[in-house]
């Protein structure tokens, strides 16, 4: 009779997105600088907890990697039950803004996982498709948002954002995310 899968303790959930919190901090703070022990003594566990659950420095920087980009998309539904899809949007999009921001710091860190034979953004598309897609299909429903306009072409758009909001202050960015409000309103 095989095995049945053995459950993860709470706690070792805790300690694993405890150290996925604070390696997507450091590696975007300090690139491959970032000291694994330095980690998972701020995350509050021995180096041998951080090592089981991520074997290898590109485990970790893969896995922080996608934790952070997960927590951004499971953003758009939260805040659908908050605000109207318009509202949601713009919200969605200033937490995206901050996340590219953020993950700025990380390219030479996902440089060295890539590097690795790893592909960290092999889901990523499909996330942010998924995310943008339900705010968009939200706000064609509540008449907010065009309905002529797909969340491939909204991705494209908000590279572009992302990409112009590393380079200006905060309220530049806010005036930026008007713009493509704007363009996606009907």
């Amino acid at each position: 009779m095989p095995d049945a899968p053995r459950r993860i303790r709470r706690d070792a959930l805790e300690n694993r997105a405890r150290l996925l919190e604070v390696a997507a901090r450091t590696f975007a703070e300090e690139g491959l600088d970032a000291a694994p022990a330095a980690i998972a003594k701020q995350a509050g566990v021995g180096v041998g907890t951080l090592y089981r659950h991520f074997p290898t420095r590109e485990a970790l920087i893969d896995a922080a990697y996608r934790h952070q980009l997960a927590l951004v998309c499971e953003q758009a539904p939260t805040l659908l039950a908050q605000h109207p899809a318009g509202q949601a949007l713009r919200e969605w999009l200033t937490h995206f803004l901050g996340y590219v921001s953020a993950k700025h710091g990380m390219s030479e860190a996902l440089n060295a996982v890539i590097a690795s034979g790893v592909d960290p953004y092999s889901d990523s598309k499909k996330m942010l498709v998924d995310a943008v897609g339900e705010l968009l299909s939200a706000g064609a429903e509540d008449g907010t948002l065009r309905a002529d306009v797909s969340a491939d072409d909204v991705l494209v758009l908000i590279g572009g954002l992302a990409y112009s909001a590393q380079h200006c202050e905060k309220p530049q960015a806010q005036r930026l995310i008007g713009l493509v409000l704007a363009a996606l309103t009907p």
